[in-house]
């Protein structure tokens, strides 16, 4: 009952009441990117949804145009694509806003696994094996709370498997307020290449 109704209707209210909130400082971040950098101040970037659908999932553009589509710990140098706010909207969090929007449409929920890129195989392969590919993906999630980017694939699909068979309101309220103590304290935030 909680993920077919409620879950749904507690998306829709906060992510509804977080773009009214919220819109004026979103305004003024748009506006800080298109003065940083050419080019529109949201991208779009083609993501796995639930049951390994896809939907566009929208940011604040916080790196250049040229930037290859691959997700950011992979690219050799990310500060030479980074805008000239990128990293602190990276290291805040608040390219992310515009995901509410995602929430709103149905794409995302609040709480689930963060949604994989188009191209990230090992990381879609590995959540099968848990059926973490069979809930909606979030803003925020279990993998997200307990290391983010420093997670290793497989770590990660396990902590992701671990929230699709404990989904429950307790869970999802658990993950976000551990979300504020990571995005407060910047952990687990991994730029470029990390050592093997």
């Amino acid at each position: 009952m909680y993920q077919k109704f409620f879950k749904r209707l507690i998306d829709i209210v906060f992510s509804l009441l977080g773009i009214i909130v919220l819109g004026i400082p979103m305004l003024i971040i748009a506006l800080i990117v298109k003065v940083s950098d050419p080019g529109p101040a949201l991208f779009k970037q083609k993501r796995v949804g639930i049951h390994k659908t896809y939907f566009s999932l929208y940011k604040f553009r916080s790196m250049k145009m040229n930037t290859p589509d691959v997700p950011t710990h992979l690219l050799e140098n990310p500060d030479s694509y980074l805008i000239g706010i990128g990293k602190g909207l990276r290291k805040s969090s608040l390219d992310e806003l515009p995901q509410l929007f995602n929430i709103l449409k149905g794409d995302m929920s609040i709480v689930g696994p963060r949604p994989a890129l188009w191209n990230q195989e090992d990381l879609i392969a590995e959540r099968d094996k848990y059926g973490a590919n069979d809930v909606k993906p979030g803003l925020t999630g279990w993998a997200q709370v307990n290391g983010r980017d420093e997670l290793a694939i497989p770590v990660k699909a396990k902590f992701d498997g671990e929230y699709a068979e404990n989904l429950s309101l307790i869970f999802d309220i658990k993950c976000f307020f551990r979300t504020f103590k990571k995005v407060a304290t910047a952990d687990g935030i991994v730029e470029g290449k990390k050592n093997s």
